[in-house]
């Protein structure tokens, strides 16, 4: 029986996307699309998500790409416009969980710790989960297997009994390697039918 259930933040119940910022900067896709492939990547972005400081990962990436200077430091310069909002369907679902108090509420997330306070004062739900583990905080990050630990041995949960949604495959596959439950989130209509058939009503 599962008694708790693990959401991923962005991309599931929260929509980030950088794109909405980029778009006002570069004329073409193909110039954005470059830009994140080769200047600002996700890997790169990552490091930040593991702590690393964003006034320094800025000044180093300005001084390695200098004519693309403007744009790299819109990247944490604007990035309270990359949030498009709450995903409002996995919101409601999270609702009608808090409000069944069948399961334990937790949250498990990839987020610079200096951009994270932004979300908490922006979106009452993320008040809701028992806690949150951010990995900016504790400087590794998903999917390596020591921050899904963290949160395992802070609330004391044991991995058989719990369900980890993420919206990144690698990630759920490596929450599976450890023993929790696992689901690769899509939609909120297909969560709330993969829950259902882990005994998780409505």
């Amino acid at each position: 029986m599962l008694d708790t259930i693990i959401f991923d933040l962005g991309g599931v119940l929260i929509d980030w996307n950088p794109r909405y910022v980029f778009r006002t900067i570069f004329s073409t896709e193909e110039e954005m699309d470059y830009f994140f492939e080769n200047i600002c990547t996700h890997e790169w972005n990552l490091e930040q998500d593991a702590g690393k400081s964003l006034a320094l990962a800025t000044e180093e990436r300005v001084a390695q790409f200098p004519k693309y200077e403007e744009p790299i430091r819109a990247f944490y310069g604007r990035w309270e416009e990359m949030l498009g909002g709450p995903v409002k369907e996995t919101v409601a679902l999270l609702r009608h969980l808090k409000d069944a108090q069948s399961h334990r509420l937790l949250a498990l997330t990839n987020w610079s710790a200096e951009t994270f306070p932004v979300a908490l004062e922006r979106y009452d739900f993320l008040h809701w989960f028992e806690g949150i583990v951010v990995s900016g905080v504790e400087k590794t990050i998903k999917p390596r297997p020591e921050l899904y630990e963290i949160l395992l041995h802070r609330y004391g949960v044991a991995p058989a009994s719990a369900v980890f949604i993420d919206d990144n495959a690698a990630n759920v596959a490596a929450a599976k390697k450890i023993g929790l439950v696992g689901v690769h989130y899509k939609s909120a209509q297909q969560l709330k039918e993969d829950l259902r058939g882990f005994g998780v009503g409505w």
